[in-house]
């Protein structure tokens, strides 16, 4: 079986696409290739039995979604597959040109609910975003109707395409062992160092974040691991009281994760409460349970659905800097209870909330419509 999975957004090594899917996928034998925009001197050739193809990166995001998206679903067309799998919204009406071009079948990966992620659009002038949301969510039901399959990254995100005969949910939950203690890693641990892996952002709650340090008191530190969304933001954090007790750690592969989830009291994962995040799974949550880290969260009905039972931490109000110190001083004063929450945050991981249990239910879809494809090829 030949893969072709494309993006028009993500990086090569993204977690998701890379990390998981087309690692597990290569693992099986199958002939893997990603389609990916990048600096010649950044994108690898190959990695893992996973072959790497090259697009220029985009000079704006008017132009990525205008001529990358197009020059990526083209460059994915000239590789020969049995499956060509994409995952921005942007390539959609691409993916039906390839279709017809190549008469392959072609599956959707749907990380996020567009609709009710443009109205968080800042860079969309404020008046614009209700139009373009229809818009755009119009053209996903449009063309997502005439894709093969799709993947959908949460059950919410799947309902939306109940409708669709071949939909599968496959989670975004990290390798069982991935982000596992080794033997004796678990002692390190540096009193009031508090940690946040991802992307940097005010509606991702890097503001209240720094505010609740400064709450808390100069025990609590806070490790920041992830890309900022502009210098203007970091420049604005910078001037917070907070601020001086920040570490700034840039962007970490994902040995260098582990290594820094393991030095933790907790970690924070506060986004704000925004349509497109309360129904969302973010993945750095359940990195850190599986690290066997306690997590402080923001409090939405599916966050609490699955932290309450797992007794694996706290649920704060995100937008609330006194509520989140409150969380943190909490984990600095019981740190026998917090490390219990970690230790039933990873068992929740162990038992439910991992890769090994995701990835057949991708592999099922592409076998039906390998299938598929090739009962009508046998039909004409």
């Amino acid at each position: 079986m030949r893969i072709c999975i494309f993006t028009s957004v993500h990086s090569w090594n993204d977690t998701r696409i890379y990390g998981r899917m087309a690692r597990s996928v290569a693992r099986l034998g199958c002939e893997v290739s990603i389609v990916v925009p990048g600096e010649e001197s950044a994108v690898p050739a190959c990695r893992n039995g996973v072959f790497f193809y090259r697009a220029t990166l985009p000079k704006s995001r008017w132009n990525r979604i205008f001529k990358t998206a197009s020059a990526v679903a083209h460059l994915a067309s000239t590789i020969p597959a049995d499956i060509y799998h994409f995952h921005d919204p942007e390539l959609l009406p691409w993916s039906l040109k390839l279709r017809k071009k190549t008469g392959r079948p072609v599956v959707y990966d749907v990380h996020e609910d567009v609709r009710l992620q443009v109205p968080d659009k800042e860079w969309l002038p404020r008046w614009s975003r209700h139009w373009i949301a229809r818009i755009v969510g119009w053209i996903e039901d449009y063309c997502a109707k005439r894709v093969d399959g799709i993947v959908a990254a949460t059950p919410a995100i799947a309902r939306r395409f109940a409708d669709h005969p071949r939909c599968v949910v496959v989670q975004n939950f990290p390798w069982r062992d991935e982000l596992a203690a080794w033997p004796g890693e678990n002692s390190r641990r540096e009193p009031g160092l508090f940690v946040y892996v991802g992307g940097i952002s005010k509606i991702r709650g890097i503001r209240e974040m720094i505010t609740a340090l400064e709450i808390t008191g100069p025990e609590a530190r806070l490790a920041l691991a992830g890309q900022w969304e502009s210098q203007a933001l970091r420049a604005e954090c910078s001037r917070l009281p907070g601020w001086s007790q920040v570490e700034e750690l840039g962007f970490l592969d994902r040995e260098a994760v582990r290594q820094l989830l393991h030095r933790a009291q907790a970690g924070l994962v506060l986004f704000h409460p925004l349509g497109n995040h309360v129904e969302s799974q973010p993945n750095k949550l359940f990195e850190y349970m599986s690290a066997g880290l306690p997590v402080i969260a923001s409090d939405f009905p599916l966050w609490r659905s699955i932290v309450e039972p797992a007794h694996c931490g706290l649920l704060v109000h995100p937008l609330e800097p006194a509520s989140i110190a409150a969380a943190m001083r909490w984990i600095l004063s019981h740190p026998e209870e917090a490390r219990a929450m970690g230790r039933q945050g990873r068992q929740a991981v162990e038992e439910q909330y991992h890769w090994e249990k995701e990835f057949p239910k991708l592999l099922d879809l592409y076998s039906a419509l390998v299938n598929q494809s090739r009962k009508y090829a046998q039909a004409a």
